[in-house]
């Protein structure tokens, strides 16, 4: 059975291999906000601020940090053809709520350090063409390092050491929390687009490899067909004049025909007689190419077991972990036990019950196919289905991996 999947299929277990790296990306950018906002509110206190307007300021700058996550969600979604107000619904909102805190934390304290890095920090989570984004970068550090500098000669040139290194921390935080920002962006632009290189890399070398298939096919029946137009052509011609060189032209048409025959039964031996241990690591491939986390372990023996048994399960089981599994992980095993050998797939279940339920239903006959054939070849077929776990065991003999099992 083919272990093609529609694209829809493909690209959604390619995002979710890289959804746990974008929300290490959105914790890194968060984590370092919020120690921004942790240093600003210190130096207020030690600025002699009022609890009541620190508390407000800290809500404000929390809330700030929340607003911040619909731009980088935004950003995640992105059209890298649009500019960064293609969706100026969805920015709007936070970067009003930017300017506005930063206003009332600027006119608080008196600082314009602290009324600009709300903005500018809002500023860099748009989507901005790159080269724009990095000029941006350069701007908004230098208008940083300038306020900085501003408000340290007018607020903070004469205030007690503690204070004073405080905004001096501050200061470098400040100033680094765009490049940091910049970076982990740039950083998941990188592993996007390596993501796309290895689905296209996929698919051209199952491209590839269908227009080889295509290929042997043309050659070996365009051959054939033609040498038997061309008896049979001659036969006809020749039934009336001489009827024993046309009955030798059907002869050899016949013949033909049966060459022709056995050439197509060896060209698709010749892709299905895959020995095992490449089954095995093709199975691997195509899982870990569809996002999802997989290993495997193959007895050095592997190749002597049952090909023609074991290959089509191998094939069969793998689909069905693409087709219905949770996507997640997925182990196999090919190892010989005593005088029999054991082919061993586990992975984890769907999530979704009645996605479940379905992909059951769906894929019984598949395994009803697997249970017959490896019920004529003598083994036996054993499922469990868990709640988060799906695992199906092959047992074959090992008498089976003679000429017969091979062929």
């Amino acid at each position: 059975m083919s272990t093609a999947l529609p694209d829809a299929i493909g690209a959604r277990r390619l995002n979710q291999g890289i959804t746990a790296t974008w929300w290490y990306t959105v914790s890194g950018v968060m984590v370092f906000q919020l120690m921004v906002l942790f240093i600003w509110l210190t130096i207020f206190g030690g600025m002699g601020v009022d609890l009541v307007t620190i508390a407000i300021i800290g809500i404000g700058g929390v809330v700030w940090c929340a607003a911040s996550l619909p731009l980088l969600l935004q950003y995640r979604q992105r059209d890298d053809t649009a500019g960064p107000v293609a969706a100026w619904r969805g920015t709007l909102i936070p970067i009003v709520f930017a300017v506005v805190f930063g206003i009332v934390s600027g006119v608080f304290s008196g600082l314009w350090l602290v009324g600009a890095l709300p903005l500018i920090q809002s500023l860099t989570l748009l989507n901005w063409p790159r080269g724009v984004r990095l000029r941006l970068l350069v701007a908004a550090m230098v208008v940083l390092a300038a306020l900085w500098f501003i408000d340290w000669r007018t607020t903070f040139a004469d205030a007690d050491a503690e204070v004073s290194s405080a905004w001096g921390l501050f200061g470098f935080f400040a100033v680094a929390l765009p490049a940091m920002t910049v970076m982990s962006l740039w950083w998941w632009d990188v592993l996007v687009t390596l993501d796309r290189a290895r689905a296209a890399e996929a698919r051209l070398g199952a491209t590839q490899e269908r227009l080889r298939v295509a290929t042997d096919v043309h050659d070996l029946q365009g051959h054939h067909l033609q040498v038997i137009a061309l008896q049979l052509e001659l036969a006809e011609r020749l039934l009336d004049k001489d009827p024993d060189a046309a009955h030798e032209q059907l002869r050899l048409a016949r013949a033909s025909v049966a060459e022709a025959r056995q050439g197509t039964r060896d060209l698709a031996m010749r892709f299905r007689g895959v020995p095992l241990p490449d089954e095995i690591a093709n199975a691997v491939d195509l899982l870990r190419a569809a996002g999802t986390t997989a290993d495997a372990e193959v007895s050095p023996a592997a190749a002597q077991a049952p090909a023609s048994v074991l290959g089509p399960v191998i094939r069969e089981t793998t689909t069905n972990v693409l087709r219905h599994g949770g996507g997640r992980w997925a182990r196999l095993s090919l190892t010989r036990h005593g005088g029999a050998w054991r082919y061993e797939i586990v992975n984890d279940a769907a999530s979704d019950s009645s996605a479940s339920d379905a992909a059951g239903r769906s894929g019984s006959s598949g395994l009803d196919g697997v249970t017959r054939r490896v019920a004529e070849a003598g083994g036996e077929v054993r499922v469990d289905r868990g709640k988060s776990e799906f695992h199906v065991v092959v047992t074959v003999p090992d008498t089976v991996s003679g000429p017969e099992g091979q062929r």
